[in-house]
């Protein structure tokens, strides 16, 4: 089975001399395989599959992709002639939370647009009727579901991705948008149990990421709802919100339906019941598979290679690679920063004085509203501490937390007016293609996703010349894969070109992945932070998980990260010993 899909933004006839036209054997023969009109059209059953039109299009805006003929007759939703296609849906069960796990582009969003009612299914046609969607889910357990959504009686709450979007579709007080949705009288249940006491008497302007994902997850709550999506739960927020969020939204979970999508493989595993797997190539076509058990579904997720489905979904395992934490020789400075305090209206942040080393890679931990990115803005010349004590020497390139698309040029422009080796061959084998920015480079910055703009953002920073590297919350928006990949290229990119960087990040494997050193935050969020001095990694994940009363284990089968359950034997003998996150 052969589809062709066409990227409509990349495609355009006007600026290209039709050379998918031109280069067509079956065209060149007069068989009418391909027409140019506004947009390519690609006849998918005159169609040879050779490929010559995929390498010939200047713009790479088509795909051909053989499937296997066991898709055929399971398409749910296609987006108009050579256009994206999602096969199967995600099974939502009553009192139970189903996760999807995935890469960005492979229908997760389509899937639940459909399950929340704001897509009608079309499987794969034109149109198609709610009649033929039942016959296609006679007798499995998504037919009463769908059956109900089609007549309304499925009432649905969702919690958008970007969260980043809410104040610019709401201004006013945080506790009056809360107010306003509230309909199961759970006001304060809800903002009590996410910690939002002293952020609902604010402006939603003024709030940060992690407060702006807390409103998003009280206001999907607080709905009196059937069916609840949340996309995205824990990005800006510290581990221990996110664990907070999890025994929130499972409490919510008792007699309704809860369907999450989450790159937190930690959080994931512990909030799931079972989870599906997303597949395909993103934008093109995605596979959702059938239920599987929330460890064994991760776990194939992670190898890349599905038995069930006897499918490979990548070429290279993600790994977890299991090592003593480093410790740092290099014993001269590349800077020094002094202590310093910078006070707002209702908070404090005292740091500690401390140095950055040539060629290190500096992680930055702690609870959310303590400051850190403050101090890095401190760091990098955005504002002034009180006594204005910190101007560093040096060169310093910074990707602050929220990314924006503030000018309407294409990619590759903003990209190489930051520095023309982007367009070299290491550059691009080095950065482009492992960031999957190729195919992004002709379309407007204004166009991009959330995850589009923050991988462009990670490459921004590091292609402007500078001796020190700040990213703030460079994981947010990414899945699993692109996470893995820009740690790898950060960490790389530190050890290569002998650059430092410091990352602020909570996602706790990335950081531990890259990091040389560790700087953790303490305080009362809120009112007060303190930086600390960087230490090595051990000490510094012990006293910041300490600090959280969390610990962590390893999966014996892939030894990645797990959360380990409050008060189990794990837990207990990990606290006893002190070690809350390096246990051998």
């Amino acid at each position: 089975m052969r589809i062709a899909v066409i990227d409509g933004d990349r495609c355009q006839p006007k600026r290209c001399s039709h050379e998918c036209l031109k280069y067509c054997p079956p065209v060149r023969t007069g068989t009418e395989v391909i027409v140019i009109d506004d947009k390519a059209v690609i006849s998918e059953e005159l169609c040879v599959g050779c490929g010559i039109c995929v390498k010939k299009c200047p713009f790479g805006a088509i795909s051909i992709v053989n499937l296997p003929e066991a898709l055929e007759g399971r398409e749910i939703h296609r987006y108009g002639e050579n256009g994206f296609i999602l096969y199967n849906l995600p099974i939502p069960r009553k009192g139970y939370v189903t996760g999807i796990l995935g890469a960005n582009g492979t229908g997760k969003t389509t899937a639940i647009k459909i399950l929340s009612g704001q897509l009608k299914p079309n499987l794969g046609k034109d149109e198609a009727s709610w009649d033929e969607v039942f016959e296609r889910y006679a007798g499995t357990e998504l037919f009463d579901f769908l059956k109900s959504l089609s007549t309304g009686e499925i009432r649905v709450s969702v919690k958008p991705q970007y969260i980043e979007a809410i104040p610019l579709a709401y201004s006013g007080e945080a506790e009056e948008l809360l107010r306003k949705v509230d309909e199961m009288d759970k006001f304060d249940e809800i903002v009590e149990k996410l910690s939002l006491q002293n952020s609902v008497s604010r402006d939603v302007d003024d709030l940060s990421g992690g407060e702006l994902q807390r409103l998003a997850i009280a206001a999907c709550l607080l709905k009196d709802a059937d069916f609840y999506f949340l996309d995205e739960i824990t990005s800006y927020l510290d581990i221990f919100q996110r664990t907070e969020v999890a025994k929130v939204v499972r409490e919510r979970a008792e007699k309704r339906h809860v369907l999450i999508v989450e790159h937190d493989i930690a959080i994931l595993d512990m909030l799931a019941d079972f989870i599906h797997i997303s597949y395909g190539s993103a934008g093109v076509y995605g596979v959702i598979t059938n239920p599987k058990g929330v460890r064994t579904g991760i776990n194939q997720y992670l190898r890349g290679y599905l038995p069930d489905e006897n499918v490979r979904i990548r070429d290279k395992t993600i790994e977890f690679d299991v090592f003593q934490p480093r410790e740092s020789e290099v014993e001269k400075e590349l800077v020094e920063y002094p202590s310093f305090k910078k006070k707002f209206k209702d908070f404090e942040l005292v740091a500690d004085g401390g140095e950055i080393k040539p060629s290190e890679v500096l992680g930055v931990v702690g609870a959310n509203a303590t400051g850190k990115s403050t101090f890095v803005k401190v760091l990098a010349g955005e504002i002034k501490d009180d006594e204005e004590k910190v101007e560093l020497d040096i060169k310093i390139s910074y990707k602050p937390q929220y990314v924006k698309a503030d000018v309407n040029i294409p990619v590759k422009i903003f990209l190489t007016g930051i520095n023309p080796s982007i367009n070299t061959s290491y550059y691009k084998t080095e950065f482009v293609r492992p960031l999957g920015l190729e195919g992004l480079m002709d379309r407007n910055l204004d166009e991009l996703s959330g995850g589009e703009l923050q991988r462009v953002s990670i490459l921004a920073c590091l292609l402007r010349d500078a001796e020190l590297y700040l990213l703030d919350e460079p994981s947010a928006h990414l899945d699993v894969e692109q996470r893995t990949e820009s740690a790898r290229i950060i960490r790389r990119f530190a050890m290569n070109m002998e650059k430092s960087v410091l990352v602020v990040d909570h996602d706790i494997y990335l950081i531990d992945m890259i990091s040389d050193r560790l700087i953790v935050f303490e305080g009362e969020p809120g009112r007060k932070g303190i930086a600390r001095r960087a230490t090595n990694m051990r000490d510094g994940m012990n006293r910041f998980l300490s600090n959280l009363g969390i610990t962590f284990r390893r999966d014996e089968e892939t030894k990645r990260p797990r959360v380990n359950k409050l008060n189990s034997r794990l837990d207990r003998e990990q606290k006893k010993a002190g070690e809350y996150y390096y246990y051998f």
